[in-house]
């Protein structure tokens, strides 16, 4: 049949992999074929050097499949694939993809050309039976569209010759129709995209004329709808090619002559152009197509990706607040120096505090049990069925009592982070944002839970601490702003790292002063850590110093500051909606 599906005389290659892990690779493969091809009786072998010349083959008197394992994409170990999970596939899904396509021919190419049967209309059906069995194998397995799509280039690479100089498809009415049943079909059958392949469609135009090209989709689309064991019309069909390109069904095709050229020039025609372009155009957009996946595949990448960010925020965090612990930088571009907190900010401060105590409290609880003796409310039909057993001389079992017992939560431990933002958009409001910091800064200190807080300002580009994780501030830090960056990804990381806020064994509560006036290159990762932070449970409470032109991050809730120290109440009041807002 195909150059996938080899004849009855071909036995498997016999291939002994130096590596053990490629024995260990084909087992494993060997394990998820009955799912695919509907088989259990399958043998897969996956190594360098097999597939009988071909990306892969299937050999379908011996039941045995092989894949050529120099296809598995960028050189993973064989020892470490993983097939059983679903979303471990992609790392080497030209492999898999091949497996599959060889899978789609054990389960629906069945049927066999009679020894009697035209070699040019038989030679047109194995041509037609390779997008077949494809369009059949995804209207049996729709999910495997996918990896069809990842070995899709290297079939067609293969099967075209389309990058080999000597044998690659020329200007003619063979290599033409050819190339439109490996490509063209392929969007037919549910496989391709039509823009994937409309270069080549307009070359094969060119060569075979409208209506030549419109027959022969009439052609393979009879062919996709011809059941698995139907010879006899595969056969027709083929007959059927072979003359609308003006080729004789009662003789073989045509053996390329490796000596001659595409144009005698040794350059490519436009066919081997065009198919170059719409593999590369195929391998390019399944690269970027999100591949099936698993429940246990999402959480481990899940976990792996959630282990990378702590790790980064940790290394941002040693680099922002490492050093002596001191209360604050006199040295910092941004600090002009201390002042001593008013009698006003003092009472703000412990106003604060009495709301953040509150503030991550939970309700209380709502236990229901069940007895066979009071106290408790009497369920009637428990009632009657331990009677009911009494009467039967059974010991009751039966529970008629039910109670309900409301217990409250404890309040979980406070981390408070801080971020000022002292960027010269701020200059009329360094005053009231340098209150609110102390104030909320120094509220963690007359919590009657245990709470730990940290401060940094960003202006400049740079993040400077004023507070790090674990100290109180005894003075108000006052500010100056200057032009720069807005780093408030650096700020954000540094405060996860330092108050671990993605971590949920605490309730967390990051406050955000500024006006997010951000750039866009340090936005998108800050919104990026802002998600993380609220998907966390971390709540975030943004103070902006206007209404007017301030553009808070999404994901925030907002209260707008004006004086820190009458605001305290609201200022609470907006923390424990922003706690309560990630229960």
């Amino acid at each position: 049949m195909s150059t996938h599906v080899a004849t009855p005389a071909a036995t498997p290659t016999a291939v002994f992999p130096a590596a053990p892990g490629w024995l260990t690779l084909s087992a494993a493969f060997g394990d998820e074929v009955p799912a695919i091809a509907d088989r259990d009786d399958l043998v897969v072998t996956v190594a360098p050097g097999a597939g009988h010349g071909a990306p892969a083959c299937f050999f379908p008197d011996f039941a045995t499949i092989e894949v050529d394992g120099t296809h598995m994409d960028n050189g993973v170990d064989p020892a470490t694939v993983a097939p059983h999970r679903v979303g471990d596939r992609k790392r080497y899904r030209t492999a898999w993809g091949l497996l599959t396509h060889e899978c789609g021919h054990a389960k629906h190419s069945v049927w066999r050309a009679p020894d009697d049967a035209p070699p040019g209309a038989v030679a047109a059906a194995d041509l037609l039976e390779e997008t077949r069995m494809e369009a059949a194998q995804v209207r049996r397995r729709p999910g495997d569209r996918y990896w069809l799509r990842a070995s899709a280039t290297h079939l067609i690479l293969a099967d075209t010759q389309a990058q080999d100089p000597a044998a690659a498809p020329q200007m003619t009415h063979e290599d033409a129709a050819r190339s439109a049943a490996l490509l063209l079909a392929r969007v037919d059958g549910g496989i391709l995209n039509r823009r994937e392949v409309a270069r080549v469609e307009r070359v094969v135009r060119d060569v075979l004329g409208t209506d030549t090209l419109a027959t022969l989709r009439r052609i393979w689309r009879a062919a996709h709808r011809t059941a698995d064991d139907n010879a006899e019309a595969m056969i027709e069909l083929g007959r059927q090619w072979c003359e609308a390109i003006g080729t004789d069904p009662h003789q073989p095709p045509d053996t390329p002559d490796p000596n001659v050229t595409n144009n005698g020039n040794g350059t490519p025609s436009p066919l081997a152009n065009a198919i170059s372009s719409a593999a590369a155009a195929i391998g390019s957009a399944v690269a970027a197509e999100p591949a099936p996946t698993d429940p246990t595949t999402q959480a481990m990448d899940a976990r792996a990706a959630d282990d990378t960010a702590r790790q980064k925020a940790q290394n941002t965090a040693n680099a922002v607040f490492g050093g002596a612990c001191t209360g604050y930088e006199p040295t910092a571009r941004h600090i002009r120096g201390t002042r001593a907190p008013s009698t006003t900010e003092q009472t703000a401060a412990r106003h604060l505090a009495r709301a953040l105590t509150t503030a991550g409290h939970r309700d209380r609880t709502a236990t229901k049990t069940r007895s066979t003796v009071p106290p408790g409310r009497l369920r009637m039909r428990g009632a009657m069925t331990a009677d009911a057993q009494r009467a039967a001389g059974a010991i009751p079992s039966a529970e008629p009592f039910t109670r309900t017992t409301r217990s409250t939560v404890p309040a979980p431990p406070l981390r408070l982070g801080i971020i000022c933002d002292v960027t010269a958009s701020m200059r009329a409001f360094t005053a009231p944002v340098a209150s609110a910091a102390w104030i909320l800064a120094h509220a963690a200190r007359h919590t009657a839970v245990p709470a730990t807080t940290a401060t940094v300002v960003f202006g400049a580009g740079i993040v400077t601490p004023i507070t790090r994780p674990g100290t109180t501030p005894a003075k108000v830090t006052e500010f100056g702003t200057r032009l720069g960056g807005h780093a408030i990804d650096t700020a954000i990381n540094a405060l996860d790292g330092g108050l671990d806020l993605s971590r949920p064994n605490a309730a967390r509560l990051l406050v955000i002063i500024s006006d997010g006036n951000f750039e866009h290159e340090t936005r998108k990762p800050g919104q990026n850590m802002l998600d993380r932070l609220r998907a966390s449970g971390c709540a975030v409470l943004w103070l902006a110093p206007d209404k007017f032109g301030t553009d808070p991050m999404d994901g925030a809730t907002v209260h707008t500051l004006t004086d820190p120290t009458t605001t305290a109440r609201a200022i609470g009041q907006a923390a424990t909606a922003a706690l309560r807002a990630t229960r």
